[in-house]
């Protein structure tokens, strides 16, 4: 089916990116940020992202929260298509479907405004009634009710990420996005900035979706995805115990470790490489090296039973 006539995500899905294509042009030089990205997010999940410097993932970010356009390709955010928003449509979108955390707290926090007034500042400029009331309670979510009447330079780094985290939640986003929200804090306090978002996820359903160098984030959540080149190259996925109709007391010594270890962030994780719908894969560096194989080279690829092998 043509990409010009897909038809929007079910309702499970928040996001979707088929083929995503940015390219920035400068005079005469092209960049293509994104090269055929494919992704899904479903409702109420909270996702990370990696990836190294130039990688796409910041674009990617800034993509779905509408302060840059995508080249080519489709995008879906909670069932509406983003290459179609006119400039209304995106002031829409960003009032009332997203919100945003910053790693540099200077864009998240306004430094003559307290807390909570800080808080209250998108309600206003939405309309939102019982500002105060609505302020109060974010503020005591992600634990900052004593602080409500700090201003920027009275808070820790900690404390003002937190205070972001309930800025972006001011107007009941379905979607929260998070650029480096650990970049620049001591790892005590990013772990405290971590539950505070999967305690939001449970609490409220909102989608989370974090952008990172954190590697103690795979620790912290279930799904990890790696962008590569533009594209979406690999997963983490958390090794999760299923249970069916039994108690924690039923089940084997073996199987209530494995449960306390995914809540206490132990848990191992698979690795999966993601085939595009072309069939085509990102194979890792290391792997080719190892083999002797680089880009441009032919090898023999076989079907072997349950497998598919590569040789040089």
């Amino acid at each position: 089916m043509p990409k010009s006539v897909l038809l929007a995500p079910p309702e499970n899905i928040m996001v979707r990116c088929d083929n995503l294509v940015k390219i920035y042009k400068s005079k005469d030089v092209e960049v293509m940020a994104l090269q055929g990205l494919d992704l899904e997010v479903g409702r109420g999940e909270i996702m990370g992202i990696v990836g190294a410097s130039g990688s796409g993932k910041s674009t990617l970010l800034n993509m779905l929260g509408g302060l840059d356009r995508p080249t080519a390709g489709s995008l879906y955010v909670d069932g509406r298509d983003m290459l179609k928003f006119t400039d209304k449509d995106f002031i829409e979108y960003k009032r009332r479907t997203v919100g945003f955390v910053w790693q540099n707290n200077a864009r998240n926090l306004i430094p003559y405004l307290t807390a909570i007034e800080n808080v209250e500042m998108p309600m206003m400029l939405s309309g939102y009634e019982n500002r105060r009331k609505r302020a109060e309670y974010l503020l005591d979510m992600v634990g900052l009710s004593a602080r409500k009447n700090s201003m920027l330079g009275q808070m820790s780094g900690g404390e003002q990420q937190r205070c972001a985290i309930a800025i972006a939640l001011a107007n009941n986003p379905k979607l929260l996005l998070a650029d480096e929200p650990t970049g620049a804090v001591d790892t005590k306090t990013a772990n405290n900035v971590l539950e505070v978002f999967r305690r939001l996820n449970r609490e409220t359903g909102v989608t989370v979706i974090i952008v990172t160098h954190d590697s103690n984030l795979a620790k912290s959540i279930d799904r990890v995805v790696a962008i590569r080149d533009g594209k979406t190259s690999s997963e983490l996925i958390r090794r999760k115990p299923v249970l069916t109709g039994v108690s924690f007391e039923e089940l084997s010594e073996q199987q209530q470790a494995e449960i306390r270890a995914v809540e206490e962030g132990e848990a191992q994780h698979d690795e999966l490489v993601l085939l595009d719908k072309t069939g085509r894969l990102q194979i890792p560096k290391d792997y080719l090296t190892q083999l002797g194989i680089k880009g441009g080279d032919r090898v023999r690829v076989e079907l072997e039973d349950d497998r598919i092998t590569i040789r040089k």
